[in-house]
């Protein structure tokens, strides 16, 4: 009995210590304020973007999306799309991001004739470095706007994906993120 009692301490000892790191870990999430994790990601476009490429230069918006071709991704992809000449005028770079494979995020970009790159990150890396992914294995729709300092400055977990393009557009003045 004074050895199961023992081994119980033991183990609840050990069940603390791991709620203690899940609690860690929870605290770890990305805010306001914060560095953005650095990224390589493949585009549409066939070029690789890291973050660190725009630092000093652009703003960066990503918009992370959970699936291409569903309903709602290819609204608000639409959205952008339809919104180009507006996103062009901020002068900063922006994506849609998903952890779809290379081939699949070029296809879904090819139908809806996209004049924007979707990256695309299948190993989760990125995504779960901004604190992105679900427990059903996809990106949530959150939408970071990072400065040119690479500090991010806002983050969207409230995305309406058919006014995307103008919220992003609204956001990034709000922020005075504009390049010139």
């Amino acid at each position: 009995m004074i050895r199961f009692m023992g081994r119980m301490a033991t183990t609840m000892a050990g069940l603390g210590i791991g709620v203690a790191l899940l609690a860690g870990a929870a605290a770890a999430e990305l805010k306001v304020g914060d560095k953005a994790p650095d990224f390589s990601l493949q585009g549409t476009d066939g070029k690789t973007y890291t973050l660190d490429q725009f630092k000093g230069k652009s703003a960066v918006v990503i918009a992370w999306f959970p699936k291409a071709m569903t309903k709602g991704c290819t609204v608000e992809c639409k959205s952008l799309r339809t919104n180009s000449k507006a996103m062009k005028d901020l002068n900063v770079a922006y994506f849609t991001a998903s952890v779809d494979k290379p081939e699949d995020n070029k296809k879904f970009s090819d139908q809806l004739d996209l004049d924007y790159p979707i990256l695309s990150d299948p190993d989760k890396s990125s995504a779960e470095a901004y604190g992105v992914m679900s427990n059903r294995g996809f990106a949530n729709r959150w939408t970071f706007y990072i400065d040119k300092d690479g500090i991010i400055r806002a983050i969207d977990k409230n995305v309406k994906v058919a006014t995307a393009a103008e919220d992003i557009s609204a956001k990034v003045k709000e922020l005075g993120l504009e390049g010139k």
